[in-house]
C-alpha cells in the first residue's frame, strides 16, 4: 500500500510538472528569448534545485492542515490507503483532462479537492481541518488578483523607465535577456512551492499509514519528488504552452519579462510563509496584468474568462473525480 501511494504522488508530481511547465516557460519560448529545448533544459533544473533551497512550510500547510491524519483508524489501514489513492487518482484524472483541453487549471487545487471528497464521503466533515481549506480557497481568490496586480505594476513601471522600448531594438535584445533571469526566478520558485504539495501527501500518508509515527519530511521525499516534477516540466505540455504564450494576449519580450517577474515574487513569497497559492493562476493573471498594462483591449478576454471559469470548478471537480474513484476502488475489493 505504501508503495502504491508513494508512486501514485510522484506520478501526480510528474503530471504537475508536465502540466504546470507552460507557467514557466510559455512567454519565453513564444518571444523567441530561447528555444523550447533550452527553455525546458533550464525550467527543469531550477524545478530541482527549487524544493532544496527554500524549507518545506507548503508541504507542512497540506500534509498537516487539510486532513486529520489523528482522526484515521490505526485498524482500518486498508480504508485509509483507499482514501489516499482515491484523492491522488481524481488530482491526476483532472489534470489530464484540462492538458487535454489546453486548460490551465490548477494542479495544487485538484489536490486539494482530490483528497476532500473520498474522506467527505467515508467520515463526513468531522475529518475536514476547514479552517486550513479556507486558507487555501482564500488563496485562490487573493493570489490572481494579486499576480495581477503585480503584472500591471511592473509592467507600468517598467514602462515609466523605459518609455520607448517598443521602438527602440536594443531594449527589445535587454529584455530577450533578462526573460532568462525572471525565468529562472520562476522556475525555482514554482519548484519550491508545487513539488512540497507531493511532499505533504507522502509524508501524511506515511503517517496514516503507520511508517512514520509524527509528521516530518524525510530527505528521500524531498529528493524524490523535485526529481519527479523535474523531469515533468522537462516533457513539456505543449497545449497549455499555447494558451499561456499565446491565447490571453499578443506578448512581446517586455510583457514576457513583467509577467515573469511578478509571478516569481507571489509564488516564492508564498511558498516561504507556507501559503499553497497555485502557480497556474498567478501566472496567468500576471500575463493578463502585464496586457492590460499596454491596454485593456490587448487582453483577450473570453480567453482569460475560460480560465478563470477553470480555477473555480477544479476543487469540486477533482473532488467528484476521486470520490468516484473510490467508490470504483470499493466496488472492485470491498476491502476499501
Amino acid at each position: 500500500m505504501v508503495v502504491v501511494v508513494v508512486a501514485l504522488a510522484l506520478f501526480f508530481d510528474f503530471s504537475n510538472g508536465f502540466h504546470d511547465a507552460a507557467n514557466v516557460v510559455a512567454t519565453i519560448i513564444v518571444t523567441g528569448a530561447l528555444s523550447p529545448a533550452k527553455a525546458l533544459t533550464i525550467a527543469a533544473i531550477c524545478e530541482f534545485i527549487g524544493p532544496f533551497l527554500f524549507g518545506t512550510a507548503v508541504a507542512k500547510m497540506i500534509g498537516k492542515n487539510i486532513i486529520d491524519t489523528s482522526a484515521f483508524n490505526p485498524a482500518a489501514m486498508s480504508l485509509s490507503a483507499g482514501l489516499i489513492v482515491a484523492a491522488l487518482i481524481g488530482a491526476i484524472a483532472w489534470n489530464l483532462i484540462t492538458w487535454w483541453f489546453g486548460l490551465p487549471s490548477s494542479s495544487s487545487h485538484a489536490l486539494i479537492g482530490g483528497l476532500i471528497g473520498p474522506v467527505l464521503i467515508v467520515h463526513g466533515t468531522a475529518m475536514i481541518l476547514w479552517k486550513g481549506v479556507f486558507f487555501v480557497v482564500a488563496s485562490l481568490v487573493i493570489s490572481p488578483i494579486i499576480g495581477m496586480f503585480f503584472g500591471w505594476l511592473f509592467f507600468r513601471v517598467t514602462q515609466f523607465v523605459a518609455e520607448r522600448f517598443e521602438a527602440t531594438p536594443s531594449a527589445n535584445i535587454f529584455f530577450d535577456r533578462m526573460q532568462i533571469v525572471s525565468s529562472i526566478c520562476l522556475a525555482l520558485s514554482h519548484g519550491a512551492n508545487d513539488a512540497q504539495k507531493s511532499m505533504g501527501v507522502i509524508a501524511m500518508s506515511l503517517v496514516i499509514l503507520g511508517v512514520l509515527p509524527s509528521f516530518v519530511i524525510p530527505f528521500w521525499v524531498v529528493a524524490a519528488c523535485a526529481a519527479s516534477i523535474s523531469i515533468g516540466c522537462a516533457t513539456g505540455g505543449w497545449r497549455i504552452i499555447k494558451t499561456m504564450g499565446s491565447k490571453i494576449c499578443r506578448l512581446r519580450a517586455v510583457h514576457a519579462f513583467c509577467s515573469q517577474t511578478a509571478s516569481a515574487t507571489v509564488i516564492l513569497s508564498a511558498a516561504l510563509i507556507g501559503g499553497p497559492v497555485s502557480t497556474t493562476h498567478v501566472v496567468s493573471s500576471s500575463i493578463i496584468g502585464a496586457g492590460a498594462g499596454q491596454r485593456v483591449s490587448a487582453v483577450r478576454w473570453g480567453v482569460a474568462k475560460d480560465i478563470v471559469v477553470a480555477w473555480f470548478i477544479t476543487i469540486p471537480a477533482s473532488a467528484a473525480a476521486a470520490s468516484l474513484a473510490f467508490l470504483i476502488i470499493r466496488a472492485i475489493h470491498p476491502a476499501f
